[in-house]
């Protein structure tokens, strides 16, 4: 069954990025061989995705920009994207139940934003109704609060009870409903997807790499360098770089080396506890990068470390494993889904203490064992190949878009 009539929306959707925009454009971009894909999406990607369409030829693919007057002063702040967001998801259904008058899609599928506790009003559609992955169903375990400053305890707060609010919204209940299928990036996202309605859950990555991603990076580690340890990411609470740290310190690897890519609020604070730990001429800061040279910085490291507290994605995860490197983080969200034992060491996550211990256990052995690190670089290279490559994602999604039409036909089932 070729040529299915697919809608998405795909709020973030830019080539050439990581993130949601990277998640909501490689996934249509693939769809476009499959099937035939209008892409609902915001104003301000359009000369990002014309420009590469420009020199990207695809048939299957179709755009649809959709924005407010002036969407481009009001959207500051966080509040504001969030309310920019639901706002946008009322013009986006507006707008695909015309197209749907003309066009009679099969399916709908919301791809971006990667969040359930926001509602996809193009559910209402009397078709078929995809929804995800979808994540943020993720807390951070109650012990690790104590390590927390007043303002990191009050965001976590106030994060709960967003997603609270978030899951009162009778519409987002109403989306839960009305999907014929909702994937949820992590369990802990699917038990909330269940509590809130969804009957049919399963657990999927949103994410995925390509080919000619990895083709473009040099990752040929430097001979007689020094083991490297490299966390990536914005320099915050909750991605628990404390608790990299003080396992580095407590592992006494006086020869290696810690590599720490971002910035964020909490660079100071890390500073700090690199002199207080005595680990301040083994850790370098290297600011924020762009994505090819975080993948350059990362290939030139032998191990990642990645102690996210609460992840739906965790795509530095994916990205090392790609690079051939094995993979240290905790046993929460999507670093769990990614990560298995073959690929690294994904260390459960009861108590500070406990977690600094385990970490540094994993990162003493991975740094004297130079045949297991290769070992679960392989595996973890195999992996991605096998599981999360965006060809074969996409053309997964395709075929299940056939077997949900198919079934429909066959039931004779019309969505009200």
């Amino acid at each position: 069954m070729k040529n299915l009539k697919i809608l998405v929306s795909a709020y973030a959707c830019r080539p050439n990025m990581g993130s949601e925009p990277g998640v909501g454009w490689n996934t249509v971009r693939e769809l476009g061989k499959y099937h035939k894909i209008w892409v609902l999406t915001r104003e301000d990607n359009r000369s990002f995705i014309e420009a590469e369409l420009s020199h990207y030829q695809t048939q299957g693919l179709n755009f649809v920009y959709l924005d407010f007057s002036g969407y481009r002063w009001w959207k500051h702040g966080l509040g504001g994207v969030h309310l920019h967001y639901y706002l946008w998801q009322i013009k986006a259904y507006l707008i695909a139940r015309k197209l749907h008058s003309e066009i009679g899609f099969d399916i709908a599928h919301h791809v971006t934003y990667v969040r359930y506790s926001s509602p996809s009003f193009v559910s209402l559609l009397p078709i078929p109704f995809i929804w995800g992955p979808v994540g943020g169903g993720e807390s951070t375990p109650k012990a690790f609060y104590k390590d927390f400053s007043l303002r990191s305890r009050i965001y976590e707060l106030l994060r709960n009870l967003a997603r609270w609010l978030g899951e009162q919204d009778p519409f987002v209940r109403l989306t839960a409903r009305r999907s014929s299928l909702a994937w949820a990036t992590t369990e802990d996202t699917a038990k909330r997807l269940h509590h809130i309605g969804a009957k049919n859950v399963r657990v999927r990555s949103q994410l995925g790499i390509s080919q000619e991603e990895l083709i473009k990076i040099d990752y040929t580690m430097p001979i007689n360098s020094p083991i490297r340890f490299i966390s990536v990411g914005r320099l915050l609470h909750w991605k628990g770089f404390h608790l990299g740290l003080a396992a580095f310190a407590k592992a006494n690897l006086s020869d290696c080396e810690y590599w720490i890519v971002g910035e964020g609020p909490e660079e100071q604070q890390l500073r700090i506890l690199t002199q207080e730990l005595g680990i301040s001429e083994q850790v370098k800061f290297c600011g924020s990068l762009s994505r090819n040279q975080t993948w350059s910085k990362i290939g030139h490291c032998h191990i990642l470390v990645h102690p996210s507290l609460h992840e739906s994605g965790g795509f530095v995860c994916l990205e090392a494993m790609a690079l051939g490197r094995p993979v240290i983080c905790l046993d929460l969200g999507g670093p769990a889904v990614q990560v298995t034992s073959e690929t690294g060491f994904k260390i459960p996550a009861h108590t500070p203490e406990q977690a600094v211990d385990e970490l540094a256990e994993a990162i003493a052995c991975l740094a004297q064992d130079s045949e297991l690190r290769l070992s679960m670089g392989r595996a973890g290279e195999k992996r991605v190949a096998q599981f999360f490559n965006w060809d074969i994602k996409a053309k997964s999604l395709a075929q299940l878009y056939e077997e949900i039409v198919g079934d429909r036909k066959c039931s004779g089932k019309v969505l009200a």
